[in-house]
């Protein structure tokens, strides 16, 4: 059985690594960031299989690829907590030759990143390649992927929804983060989405949804039924409704901080309401 206080001690704590991260250098992207802090902390400490240490390949172990990369600041914050890199090394977010760019990036080999993603509506199709490596290769794993709503807009999403199903690419996982807000507004405003699930469900996909992914225990029994249903012919997509800025009153209900960062007394405010658990770095 989960954990869930631990579990629930590390949302909180990954939650003031990205308010003071992007504080620091007064840049990058909280909203999001927030709003799926319980699905990365379930992914990367209950849900995939993962080998000790890090290498490229991934085989023998389950996949993450973050195809909206401009959430990077949760994504480094796990991955530091989880132990791929020293947690001080969150200090140099954002900084000239840092590893940990406002999107990730593979050419400084940061541990724990596989591709580098930020040019929005790509990440399905890499996921869908690493899936049929697994595959080709034997490998019995699974891949998991995390895309923004807004993305959808992406043509290329559909062309890679599309070949999965008929390729029959069921080791993958693909979570859609429906929190219905972008960097220009509601996503109904800018370009109606209409019913995501039904879409996948149209494209031949296997789908489940998670109708709060701001609660730790429904994140891992999404993803854990998700994890069922692999294997059996159909790929599978959970849609996941979350609130961006979750956990920051003065953040959530709207799209404005979906690219700014917290002056000192917002950051003074947001912590306060989230109070340490584990230690800040």
């Amino acid at each position: 059985m989960p954990n869930y206080e631990e579990l629930q001690s590390l949302v909180t704590q990954v939650r003031r690594d990205i308010l003071r991260m992007v504080h620091k250098v007064n840049s990058g992207h909280p909203g999001g960031s927030l709003g799926c802090t319980e699905f990365f902390v379930a992914l990367y400490n209950e849900i995939m299989e993962l080998k000790e240490g890090f290498d490229m390949d991934g085989k023998g172990e389950d996949l993450f690829f973050l195809s909206n990369g401009h959430i990077s600041p949760v994504f480094y914050s796990v991955l530091a907590r989880r132990g791929y890199f020293s947690l001080d090394e969150l200090n140099t977010f954002r900084l000239i030759d840092s590893r940990l760019q406002g999107h990730p990036t593979t050419h400084e080999g940061l541990p724990g990143v596989r591709v580098a993603s930020g040019s929005l509506g790509q990440g399905m199709s890499v996921a869908i390649g690493a899936a049929l490596a697994k595959k080709l290769n034997g490998d019995d794993h699974l891949v998991f992927s995390l895309h923004g709503d807004g993305e959808l807009q992406e043509g290329q999403n559909w062309e890679a929804i599309m070949f999965a199903a008929g390729k029959k690419v069921d080791n993958l996982i693909a979570t859609v983060d429906r929190n219905g807000q972008q960097i220009d507004g509601a996503t109904e405003n800018v370009m109606p989405l209409g019913d995501v699930a039904e879409k996948f469900r149209v494209f031949g996909w296997d789908v489940l949804e998670i109708e709060n992914g701001n609660d730790l225990k429904k994140v891992i029994d999404g993803l854990n039924e998700a994890k069922s249903r692999t294997g059996k012919g159909k790929p599978v997509c959970i849609v996941m409704k979350t609130e961006m800025g979750n956990g920051v009153d003065f953040m959530m209900h709207t799209h404005a901080w979906h690219g700014k960062a917290p002056n000192d007394e917002q950051l003074a405010t947001a912590l306060a309401q989230n109070p340490e658990t584990l230690g800040d770095y």
